[in-house]
């Protein structure tokens, strides 16, 4: 309890994997999961969040992934991307700029999956040694996060 009286954190959930009926696993780990924090700290992390996710992004010439989950699954899709020296990604056959809406035409590089971010991200970087800019790495890191915590609690999850 701070000096003001107020939790840090007014609540706390533990889930196991076992609750999560996942008796598949060989041990189960707890995973802990914020539902809030006081209203002042979570709508000036929300602002945050909003400021940080609008900022300019570099295209990694690796390419992209789409994160999304099924049933207790965590899964990230890997497309490869061509980026030109002005760091647009392009149709490679074209050489022009891909849209910003509409279908786009991207080679589909592989598809990881686990139960957890944890065993997603070692697949991507430790087994399959992916190469991607560390701000990239980073960013699936924290997404693959955020789609577990989705998965735990039930909610949909939305790539940002």
């Amino acid at each position: 309890m701070r000096a003001d009286g107020h939790n840090h954190f007014t609540k706390l959930l533990i889930v196991t994997h076992a609750q999560l009926n996942m008796a598949h696993t060989k041990k189960s780990s707890v995973h802990y999961i914020m539902l809030h924090a006081t209203d002042s700290h979570a709508t000036a992390l929300a602002q945050l969040d909003a400021h940080l996710s609008n900022r300019h992004i570099d295209h990694d010439p690796a390419g992209y992934f789409l994160i999304y989950l099924e049933e207790t699954m965590l899964y990230a899709k890997h497309f490869g991307m061509v980026v030109n020296d002005e760091g647009l990604a392009i149709n490679p056959e074209t050489g022009k700029p891909l849209p910003a809406k509409g279908k786009i035409e991207t080679p589909l590089l592989g598809i990881y999956s686990g139960r957890s971010a944890k065993e997603v991200c070692i697949k991507l970087f430790e087994e399959t040694k992916l190469a991607l800019q560390p701000s990239h790495a980073a960013y699936l890191g924290r997404e693959l996060v955020r789609a577990e915590a989705a998965l735990l609690s039930g909610t949909d999850y939305i790539q940002d």
